[in-house]
């Protein structure tokens, strides 16, 4: 018999989910047949499955040593993956930390998430991280995965949240979805603007060469068909220093879709300086011989939590803050506090 008792990581889902992570390689007609032939228990009791658990209810399994190990092994998580991240990935850092959450300032070139089996991102660097620190071994990684949950494009840097419990990721999903946590960014531009603004329109993403069409809201263009899958989209920004040939802008991010703020601006003659995508041919030309200017232009600066009640109102009304990087000071010609 093998007994597993619920964590927080564990509590607050499905039984019949919880059973898949412990014994993965097992189907679910298997799963049920253990359950209704009680070779599967909760508190003892038999079960059917939908029950959502709570914390410290106990799990036994009535199998064989054989049969567990069969349906166990693909669950066993690579810990040297994670290892491996958290040695080779460097410049993360970390701005805040509780039992629940991290919030992580990633330098650029780094993925939030890997879209390969052979790469590394941050993702494999918060279990890296948790596993450094021995809050989490094998066991936990086996059933739970801690994760980020916003993400952020390989080169731009700032600010990115992560869950490392279960409560953690719900809490943060949950208000990043609602739109509750505003996210404001520092990017320098092409032009000059001297006042703060809102622009609206609709954004449509080519998905096979992930790029996407702004159409702005006063002047719908876009046919009936591809109308339906455009997302509206509504940025605010205000100039924090103005230069000769550019514009220090912070961006708050009302609405997040894929390249928004880099997309929307260049529509607006405004585009990121060093972004290849969306940006100025010559200008980025022009940064990338005198300042080495690579990459977009883009930190994700600021966070700001609202009000909250009960288990997180430790975050309620906080604010975090990562500083830009220093190639912003240099082409901005501006004391760092000053940025």
């Amino acid at each position: 018999m093998r007994l597993i008792t619920v964590t927080e990581n564990d509590a607050g889902q499905r039984f019949d989910k919880f059973l898949h992570k412990c014994l993965p390689a097992a189907s679910s007609g298997f799963l049920y047949k253990m359950l209704r032939k009680k070779n599967i228990t909760l508190n003892d009791k038999k079960a059917e499955g939908k029950e959502i658990l709570k914390l410290s209810d106990q799990v036994k399994f009535f199998l064989s040593d054989e049969t567990y190990g069969k349906f166990e092994g693909l669950s066993l998580p690579d810990l040297s993956e994670y290892k491996r991240a958290y040695d080779e990935l460097k410049g993360i850092r970390v701005v805040y930390e509780d039992k629940d959450i991290l919030i992580l300032n990633k330098p650029a070139g780094i993925l939030s998430q890997k879209a390969e089996t052979s790469q590394l991102s941050l993702n494999e660097w918060v279990a890296g991280y948790l596993l450094a620190g021995k809050e989490y071994g094998e066991e936990t990684l086996q059933r739970f995965k801690p994760s980020v949950c916003n993400r952020l494009d390989r080169n731009t840097t700032g600010l990115v949240l992560a869950g490392k419990t279960l409560s953690g990721l719900q809490f943060l999903s949950g208000a990043l979805k609602e739109r509750n946590i505003r996210k404001y960014y520092r990017l320098c531009v092409k032009g000059q603007i001297h006042k703060e603004s809102v622009i609206e329109g609709y954004l449509l993403k080519d998905h096979a060469a992930n790029r996407v069409r702004i159409f702005p809201e006063s002047d719908w263009k876009i046919k009936t068909a591809e109308k339906e899958k455009a997302a509206y989209i509504k940025t605010a920004y205000r100039p924090v220093k103005v230069m000769k040939d550019k514009t220090l802008l912070e961006v708050e991010l009302i609405t997040g879709k894929t390249h928004q703020i880099r997309a929307h601006l260049s529509s607006a003659g405004h585009p990121l300086i060093g972004d290849y995508k969306y940006g100025d041919p010559d200008l980025n030309r022009k940064y990338r011989e005198t300042f080495g200017i690579r990459t977009q232009m883009l930190h994700a600066y600021r966070l700001v939590f609202p009000d909250l009640p009960g288990e997180y109102s430790r975050l309620s009304g906080r604010e975090f803050i990562a500083p830009v990087p220093e190639v912003f000071h240099r082409i901005c010609e501006e004391a760092p506090e000053r940025i």
